[in-house]
């Protein structure tokens, strides 16, 4: 008898709705995980539940109506749609579903259903292709605290990033391939931000300016999230057949100071200071759209673009539930179960 295996996809996360009280409750979760703001815990309390939630709830939420549609959030409902097709393409052999770190589905309840179910297996997959702490590690460490618990622990398989594999980068290509490259006059490869100590942490000595991360990848900072964007950023680039001078890479969603740098929205009002008119955008960091894609990147980039200068910003779709990204992860899977 072949016992079935169990994957688990875990993406970010988002409100129930975009209601203000539902929006303020996914901050407060999101905000206060110590992963992502990584200061002393009572500062961190004071900080978020007296400082940043109550000020930033009811902004945000007006942001989550314009990005709602029929079907809900655009990250749930893509990745329902990604479960979906890879259960069908898995077969029934394995189980899978899918969570978010905060708020619902939830991953700690999914998790929990599982306990008794006699997998022989257990596959964890972050949807964030690019290792940081903040994503892929506090997926990986509450997944850890559940499972420690269970009086019968099968064999668990994390996958910490995939932004090197070939699934990955040729699905960006096809998503890149529908627009015509030639037309733009710039093409921004723009990554979520993080702090610059998120990245500094992953070396025991040295920072991460000191390991020449904008070259990409080495021995030394296999980890450093930096360094995996700016690889992601040149192994697209070569394969658009793009010159250094064709394109950048910044980040974006920056929430203070002392995030890595160049920032995405400067970069893009900078390019229409010098002229450019038309800029094509990849979010290599997100493989479902989102608010960070389709808001921040869709409208509000292109707000200030248009505001010195430029005329078009054109948001690249992410992988969502293509077809070579479904493929992909069932490579993955199928390489990493027992």
């Amino acid at each position: 008898m072949q016992r079935k295996k169990a994957v688990l996809l875990v993406n970010l996360g988002t409100p129930d709705s975009p209601k203000t009280k539902d929006v303020r409750s996914y901050l407060f979760q999101f905000l206060n995980d110590k992963r992502v703001i990584d200061i002393p815990f009572l500062i961190r309390k004071f900080l978020v539940n007296c400082i940043i939630v109550p000020f930033r709830a009811p902004k945000s939420a007006k942001v989550y109506k314009e990005l709602w549609t029929d079907r809900g959030s655009p990250i749930i409902y893509h990745t329902d749609d990604l479960k979906n097709k890879l259960t069908k393409e898995l077969g029934d052999d394995f189980h899978v579903e899918y969570a978010m770190r905060y708020k619902n589905p939830s991953l700690k309840k999914i998790l929990n259903s599982w306990e008794g179910k006699n997998f022989e297996q257990i596959i964890i997959l972050p949807l964030f292709p690019q290792y940081a702490s903040a994503t892929n590690g506090s997926i990986i460490e509450m997944a850890m605290d559940v499972i420690k618990k269970w009086w019968v622990i099968p064999e668990v398989s994390f996958v910490s990033q995939f932004y090197d594999h070939e699934f990955y980068l040729k699905g960006f290509e096809e998503q890149g391939n529908k627009h015509n490259i030639k037309e733009y006059d710039h093409v921004l490869f723009s990554f979520h931000g993080l702090p610059e100590r998120h990245v500094d942490k992953v070396y025991d000595e040295g920072l991460c300016k000191d390991n020449d991360c904008e070259k990409g990848v080495s021995m030394s900072n296999l980890f450093c999230y930096k360094a995996t964007c700016y690889e992601t950023a040149i192994q697209l680039a070569k394969r658009f057949k793009l010159k250094k001078s064709d394109y950048s890479v910044g980040f974006q969603s920056r929430l203070g100071r002392g995030w890595i740098e160049p920032f995405s929205d400067k970069i893009i009002e900078e390019l229409a200071k010098k002229g450019a008119k038309k800029v094509l955008v990849f979010s290599p960091a997100f493989v479902a759209d989102c608010l960070e894609t389709i808001i921040e990147i869709g409208d509000e980039y292109q707000e200030i673009f248009e505001e010195f200068g430029g005329e078009k910003v054109q948001l690249v779709e992410s992988l969502n539930s293509s077809e070579t990204f479904v493929k992909g992860l069932k490579e993955i899977i199928i390489k990493r179960s027992i």
